[in-house]
């Protein structure tokens, strides 16, 4: 198949003009947001020194606290270098809210495969092993939350926390809506005022202009390698949220004798403020980034997810492959035109806490980034890549030229 891919992305780009101005109108509104809670703090120069020893006094730290509430819609937050993943802040959330006893229901499936062992599992530390029960219901064929089936288990298991994933993850769905969120909180608290809802908040961070938060949901968490660190910050994780429950959280963060007036930092807190500050941006260029990828390959006959002609609702382009030998052969390509480790070539192979092979490519200046342009996928059938990401949208074009290149010779 003879395919002009210089004439095919700038056909796409001329179809997406209204997609792009759309996506340019919320990143606005967002950088707003972000700079009114700059202001609003008194952000200044001294807030980046880092911090020794117990970092009793820390401004930089509780600045930082106070600046993720603010821009999360939140009563307070945490927010800190010392958490290595989105994972640890969920399981920091699990341990922290909840007693043994207590009953989580998660209503978006199974979630992803590094939660498993934080689940389940025996003499392991998991919440099974602390007596925290866990149920879970599969969303709809559609992809959509099963109302009913939240009511009926609600009334069954009086369930402590309602879960919820506003990622998809390694699925073929679209992520949540805000709409869709905040339909839903508003349905459970009508259920049980007294269910904690927690969203695990990875990848959806900018994408709209409200947040979870914003809607009804008592806890948000995520990563901020993610689109929180807008590429910059070079580690951590955030949950923000209630502040009697990040009261309690921060008693499994550090130990319930020192919550968060302790935790230092010795090197300086400015990638952690201005990744922040440029978050809105990058994500735009990254959405931006996932409609051209979708658009080209669907008009190549390829199965996309999102669907196109709608702004993705998280930061994550689906793209279904016919063969392995694709899917690899668009892995390796997006690898080779990373900025980092060009020259690398990923292959299939083992990562602790998957079930199956994982193929990566991740040329990113911060390792693991995915708000960094970056692809990974299982090796099963059906045979799908997960994008995510790409500091700038220039980089996302050069990237789908030489992917759909190697593609169609």
């Amino acid at each position: 198949m003879q395919v002009n891919v210089e004439k095919l992305v700038l056909e796409v780009e001329a179809e997406c003009v209204d997609l792009f101005n759309r996506v340019a109108s919320r990143s606005f509104q967002n950088q707003k947001k972000v700079l009114d809670a700059f202001r609003k703090n008194r952000v200044a120069a001294r807030h980046f020194v880092p911090s020794t020893g117990y970092g009793y006094g820390d401004d930089s730290r509780d600045k930082l606290y106070r600046l993720y509430a603010d821009v999360f819609g939140a009563e307070d937050a945490i927010v800190s270098p010392l958490i290595t993943s989105g994972t640890h802040m969920l399981s920091i959330v699990f341990f922290g809210a909840l007693l043994p006893g207590d009953h989580i229901l998660c209503i978006t499936g199974t979630p992803y495969d590094t939660l498993h062992r934080v689940i389940k599992g025996k003499g392991t530390g998991s919440l099974e092993d602390f007596g925290i029960k866990y149920s879970e219901i599969p969303l709809l064929s559609s992809g959509k939350l099963d109302f009913d089936s939240v009511k009926n288990e609600i009334g069954r298991i009086s369930p402590k926390m309602v879960f919820i994933t506003r990622s998809k993850g390694y699925s073929w769905r679209q992520a949540l809506s805000i709409a869709e969120i905040e339909e839903m909180c508003t349905f459970i608290k009508k259920e049980d005022p007294n269910i904690i809802i927690f969203v695990d908040n990875c990848y959806g961070e900018f994408v709209e202009t409200k947040e979870p938060t914003d809607v009804g949901a008592d806890l948000i968490a995520g990563s901020m390698i993610k689109n929180p660190g807008g590429g910059i910050a070079p580690t951590g994780g955030y949950v923000a949220g209630k502040s009697h429950l990040i009261d309690r959280i921060a008693s499994r963060f550090t130990s319930p004798a020192l919550k968060t007036e302790l935790g230092s930092y010795n090197a300086s807190y400015m990638p952690f403020y201005q990744g922040l500050f440029l978050a809105p941006s990058v994500v735009a260029s990254a959405l931006k980034g996932s409609i051209l990828f979708g658009h080209c390959f669907a008009k190549l006959g390829y199965d996309v997810n999102p669907q196109i002609n709608s702004i993705p609702t998280d930061i994550i382009r689906a793209i279904k492959f016919n063969s392995k030998e694709e899917l690899i052969t668009f892995i390796q390509k997006i690898q080779y035109s990373s900025p980092v480790d060009s020259f690398v070539t990923p292959i299939p192979g083992a990562m602790p806490g998957y079930h199956n092979k994982i193929i990566m490519a991740a040329g990113t200046f911060v390792q693991g980034s995915s708000i960094e342009l970056s692809a990974d996928s299982p090796i099963k059938e059906p045979y799908i890549a997960y994008l995510q990401g790409g500091l700038t949208y220039e980089h996302c074009k050069v990237a789908v030229v030489e992917a759909l290149k190697s593609l169609f010779k």
